[in-house]
């Protein structure tokens, strides 16, 4: 079934759509069995049942493949139900739930870090677009024009996700720092 998400690269009809579906299908597979190091455009394509010249069509590195599959994790999850909560419960709520959007697939995790770090044109398109949809989602749980607590939480959960991406911290510690950090941040 088609996500329907648009992808970064060109406008897709429906058997398009399809196979960049099975391609980001196909990735977090490959990660989990193969890891970071071990995954390539050949091997996702091939567990894909396209063909890697079909994949290239699509994605111009496993990098750019592997931002994208984050790119729709993030868009796809629902922002918290935030009716009446306070000012720092919505953002900590905002802020727990990006941090463990991938806490349970450590390969997929190390791997969006990885990716999201590289100088792919494509990747720096979709890492502007991934921390458009967090600030907004920030920005929308501030409710109020306070940029300077914005670009500091923005700040604290790019860091925060730094450190569970290369595996200092656990996602559950991510999390439970940012917290902390959000709630020392509003006092």
């Amino acid at each position: 079934m088609s996500t329907g998400i648009e992808a970064t690269r060109r406008r897709l009809t429906e058997k398009q759509a399809d196979t960049v579906d099975r391609l980001t299908v196909a990735a977090v597979e490959v990660l989990a069995r193969e890891g970071y190091s071990g995954t390539s455009i050949r091997l996702v394509a091939s567990a894909a049942g396209v063909g890697t010249a079909t994949a290239y069509t699509y994605f111009s590195s496993k990098e750019h493949l592997i931002s994208e599959v984050y790119w729709r994790r993030l868009t796809a999850m629902p922002v918290p139900d935030m009716a009446g909560l306070d000012e720092v419960p919505r953002v900590i709520a905002v802020l727990r739930q990006v941090s463990m959007l991938v806490a349970d697939e450590p390969a997929l995790a190390g791997a969006v870090s990885n990716a999201l770090l590289g100088d792919d044109p494509d990747v720096k398109h979709l890492r502007v677009r991934i921390g458009t949809e967090i600030r907004s989602r920030l920005a929308t749980a501030l409710a109020a024009e306070d940029r300077e607590s914005l670009d500091m939480l923005e700040l604290l959960y790019a860091g925060a996700l730094l450190q569970g991406g290369i595996g200092l911290l656990s996602y559950e510690q991510v999390a439970d720092l940012l917290q902390a950090c959000a709630r020392r941040l509003f006092g």
